[in-house]
């Protein structure tokens, strides 16, 4: 199990109503009230973003945060429990990029790198997630959860991951209109 100086931090994200539930967040939120039943406790989450479309399209703009969980579990059993969790709230895999209802991304696993490929029914698993540095949506709702997270490949801190980003996607605070 990690703790809150070395955190499993999960992405999440939503752009469509989920089968139950009239919204986005409404769906992520009760995908999180889910975890304990797969195993994982969540401890923190960040505030709720919502952001556009990247690359950008005309699908609506997402619901987007990131929560801290504490688990037992392996980082190749959590990311499984991740996907039968998008899977219980209808999640579809399909076309990449496309509008879901749940996503779910297993960011970072403490400060462990992790490079497992398939095996025994779970799927591969390369954390931290190859491309988090590369997303402002999963970057500034990271900095409220671990302010002092550093990247377990670069070593580079989130404020200088945030400032050398390129996406041209816009994120805000759900609700406030503001970056």
């Amino acid at each position: 199990m990690n703790t809150a100086d070395d955190p499993i931090l999960i992405g999440l994200g939503a752009n469509l109503p989920g089968p139950e539930h009239r919204t986005p967040r409404e769906t992520l939120e009760a995908a999180l009230a889910a975890f304990p039943s797969y195993g994982m406790r969540v401890v923190g989450l960040s505030r709720w973003y919502e952001s556009s479309p990247v690359p950008p399209s005309d699908q609506p703009w997402f619901v987007n945060g990131v929560a801290v969980v504490e688990t037992d579990l392996s980082a190749q059993e959590t990311l499984a429990r991740l996907l039968a969790v998008e899977h219980a709230f209808g999640r579809q895999r399909g076309e990449r990029w496309a509008a879901r209802t749940l996503d779910l991304d297993l960011l970072a696993y403490g400060s462990r790198v992790v490079d497992e490929p398939a095996a025994a029914g779970h799927p591969a698993a390369e954390v931290p997630h190859p491309r988090l540095q590369d997303r402002r949506f999963v970057l500034l709702p990271l900095k409220d959860v671990a302010p002092d997270w550093r990247h377990p490949r670069t070593g580079e801190g989130i404020d200088a991951l945030i400032e050398a980003l390129s996406d041209p996607g816009e994120v805000r605070v759900l609700g406030t209109g503001k970056s």
